[in-house]
Order: C-alpha cells, then sequence, then structure tokens
C-alpha cells in the first residue's frame, strides 16, 4: 500500500540544505539523519534531501528537474513571496510570470536545485 510520494532532492550538505529549506517552508523537518532529512508537507507528501550518493554537486550545473511549491492564493501572494525570498537572498532564476497555468517564479537552492512557486492547483 503506497502511504506518500517522496520527491528527493540531491545536495552536498544535507543539514545545510535543511536549514534553507525550512526556512522557506516555515518548518521543521518531520525526519533526520546525517545525509537524509525529510519535511513532511502534508497527507502523502514529502520532500527529502540526500547527500548520500552525490558529493560536491556544483550550483553551476543546469538542474533540469525541479520542485514545486504550490502556494494557496493567488497573484499578491506568488508576488509576497518572491519578495520574501529575495529577502532572505534566495538566487532567482526567472522572476514571476503568467506561464499560463497562473503566476509563478523559479528560484534555486544552494546546489543549484530549481524551485517553483506557482499557485496551487
Amino acid at each position: 500500500m503506497l502511504t506518500s510520494v517522496v520527491s528527493i532532492v540531491y545536495v552536498n550538505d544535507a543539514p545545510a540544505a535543511a536549514r534553507f529549506y525550512g526556512d522557506l517552508l516555515g518548518m521543521s523537518p518531520s525526519f533526520e539523519t546525517p545525509g537524509y532529512i525529510t519535511f513532511d508537507l502534508g497527507p502523502g507528501a514529502d520532500l527529502g534531501l540526500w547527500s548520500g550518493q552525490f558529493e560536491h554537486l556544483s550550483p553551476d550545473v543546469s538542474r533540469t528537474s525541479e520542485v514545486c511549491l504550490a502556494i494557496d492564493g493567488g497573484p499578491d501572494d506568488i508576488n509576497a513571496t518572491f519578495k520574501q525570498w529575495q529577502s532572505k537572498g534566495v538566487t532567482i532564476l526567472h522572476e514571476p510570470h503568467d506561464a499560463g497555468f497562473g503566476l509563478t517564479f523559479l528560484a534555486a537552492d544552494p546546489d543549484g536545485n530549481r524551485i517553483r512557486v506557482a499557485p496551487q492547483d
């Protein structure tokens, strides 16, 4: 029986990445080991940060996959999140724009992994 879907993000330093994502998500990890840390995002969804198989990831190498964080709200909420992330010094790859499904923006974590912020479907 399937109990959850875990989206895994490969990072160099799981504790450092957990601090970064915890700050963005406004939550603490639900499970922690030195190389694997998860966040419980709600029923059936977890975000896993794993440094167990990948070392020395360079943020300069393009990543093609992305984690999408869905915001419950409209364009004002997307813009407010964008401004908050900018003030925290998060790397912004693409500023807020209409992508056909609503306002969205694209950021990167310190390892170069893509994070999209978009409206909840």
